[in-house]
């Protein structure tokens, strides 16, 4: 078993597509699972994976200089809002299952929302909602 880690960015907007390409590239090179509010402000960027994955898919976004990147939450241990760790299943396969088979509704590469209700919803049914919300400023 691995231990998740994870990183919020925020942006002025994501709306590029081919910069949105260069991200899901990258997601998929470093094998991690990322998750993207695209097409107005703010654009939001969550990473969730193995330690290095993480720290090298948070590089790739800072060498594209989004307009107003913040790093809001550096990579760290994802602790779910129970306060435990929340551990991958380390084999890299994407089959989106913690280690007690609980769903983590987040596969290996990119997916998109296009609103930071839908994202915020992602966000509580991963267990890290109330995180999120001190990161993006509204606890």
């Amino acid at each position: 078993m691995q231990t998740l880690y994870n990183a919020l960015i925020r942006t002025h907007h994501i709306t590029s597509r081919k910069k949105v390409a260069a991200l899901k590239r990258a997601a998929d090179t470093h094998q991690c699972a990322v998750l993207l509010r695209s097409g107005g402000c703010p654009g939001i960027m969550y990473v969730e994976g193995g330690k290095e994955p993480v720290e090298s898919w948070v590089d790739v976004v800072r060498r594209l200089r989004y307009k107003d990147f913040q790093l809001v939450t550096r990579p760290g241990v994802v602790e779910e809002e129970d306060g435990r760790e929340k551990q991958g299943t380390g084999n890299g396969n994407g089959n989106g299952k913690t280690k007690d088979g609980k769903e983590l509704n987040l596969a290996l590469g990119l997916d998109e929302v296009e609103s930071v209700k839908e994202f915020g919803g992602i966000m509580a049914r991963r267990g890290v909602w109330n995180w999120w919300r001190r990161g993006m400023g509204y606890a």
